[in-house]
């Protein structure tokens, strides 16, 4: 499977339809179906946009690792997440219709970012997506924290 990469700006209509970048349409072709899920994301004012197996295995993930019988927390986690999920199709013109109460949870109005992780979508509003943005300082310090092959760091580096 191809990954979904790379930073795509578009700009949605009065009804909140947007077209989905080419590229990434692209991918979710590669998918059986052309189901959609679309959630708010739980830590930042951005939707994301799954394509529906993967959402599925997301899920079926996070139910292994929650107790049905024997914790109401677990139980009302996944409730929260599955609760708020809307369920899109790409129109023949590879547009979304995002619902208006999502628009207004991303602090959505006429543009959009369109944010690929790999295997799944974020849509931001430009705005907010431009606030989150590490320095380049920042991103480099989180770049040999994660990635280097040496759990050693260099004091000069920090």
């Amino acid at each position: 499977m191809d990954a979904f990469t790379g930073t795509i700006h578009a700009k949605t209509d009065v009804k909140g339809r947007v077209f989905v970048p080419a590229s990434f349409r692209k991918i979710l072709q590669s998918f059986e179906g052309s189901g959609l899920r679309l959630r708010k994301d739980i830590h930042q004012d951005c939707l994301v946009l799954y394509p529906e197996k993967i959402w599925k295995d997301e899920l079926n993930m996070l139910q292994e690792k929650l107790d049905d019988w024997g914790d109401e927390r677990s139980k009302n986690t996944y409730r929260m997440i599955t609760a708020f999920v809307e369920a899109l199709e790409l129109d023949s013109s590879g547009r979304i219709l995002i619902p208006k109460k999502y628009l207004q949870a991303a602090k959505i109005s006429n543009a959009v970012c369109f944010v690929g992780m790999n295997n799944y979508i974020e849509i931001w509003n430009p705005d907010q997506f431009a606030k989150i943005m590490m320095s380049s300082d920042e991103l480099k310090v989180h770049v040999r924290k994660y990635l280097s092959k040496s759990k050693r760091t260099n004091e000069n580096d920090e």
